[in-house]
């Protein structure tokens, strides 16, 4: 295992709002946003990833680390990470190299464990979803009205790519079938934009290596008491296909049916 670290990146800021320009005008710290990033051959388009999450606007004056986490990737993806230090030079970087393919529930747990920031945002290395969310994203939990923020990919409002009608089906049952074990109006449990309090993650033990992560840590969230305030914003989606790279497939969704299940009645 690497790691390299480097300074903090300090552009793409936005006007602070809410408790934030609270805390900044009595001089507290700013706030830090650590960016984790499961990373498994995506070498053609993990550093164009990464230059858009360095660029992403932040609310004032935030801070971000970004964690990168290649999960033993078989082609290029090891010397695409190496290179960003240099590609972004003054950015806080810390790039994981994990021997062995575990799947992304592993590689998020190893990059929650290197995780400083005050909020920690989960984000995918494809180019799927758009790092320019991230506002919308953090301002529930800026404002002090949330502990954990989903991104949704059907509250509407925002462009989508048009692909696959069984995967959208797929999608809302999942969502469907856990919140009938949480008890949670969520209207997208699978989307890859999940923002934390980190305080939040530190509060639960995570354990499903593969993509079962996303059924796991809804259940363990809404379990938690007292209860947490989790809050949907609409998010944009950019799709890719097969052909692009794109990997999950039905048997995931088996998995995942069985993980809301399991994690559903216990932890």
């Amino acid at each position: 295992m690497s790691q390299t670290t480097m300074a903090v990146e300090q552009s793409g800021e936005m006007p602070a709002t809410g408790r934030q320009a609270e805390d900044n005008a009595a001089g507290a710290a700013p706030l830090t946003l650590s960016i984790v990033i499961p990373v498994y051959n995506e070498e053609k388009t993990v550093q164009e990833l990464v230059r858009r999450v360095v660029r992403a606007p932040l609310p004032g004056g935030m801070q971000r680390q970004i964690i990168c986490v290649n999960d033993c990737s078989r082609d290029g993806t090891a010397a695409k990470l190496d290179a960003l230090p240099q590609m972004f030079p003054g950015t806080n970087f810390v790039i994981i190299h994990k021997p062995v393919n575990q799947g992304k529930g592993a590689a998020l747990r190893d990059g929650f464990k290197h995780a400083t920031g005050d909020i920690v945002l989960i984000q995918d290395a494809d180019l799927e979803y758009d790092p320019n969310d991230y506002p919308k994203l953090l301002q529930p939990i800026l404002e002090g009205q949330a502990d954990v923020v989903y991104g949704s990919r059907f509250m509407g409002g925002e462009p989508h790519r048009v692909l696959y009608f069984w995967h959208t089906v797929g999608n809302r049952l999942l969502t469907w079938f856990s919140n009938m074990f949480t008890n949670l109006n969520l209207t997208d449990m699978e989307v890859c934009y999940k923002v934390f309090r980190r305080e939040v993650l530190q509060r639960i033990t995570l354990r499903c290596n593969r993509f079962g992560f996303e059924p796991e840590i809804t259940a363990k969230i809404a379990r938690l008491r007292p209860r947490l305030r989790i809050y949907e914003v609409g998010i944009s989606y950019h799709g890719r296909s097969y052909e692009e790279g794109k990997k999950i497939t039905w048997k995931d969704g088996i998995k995942a049916i069985l993980a809301i299940i399991r994690y559903g009645l216990c932890d």
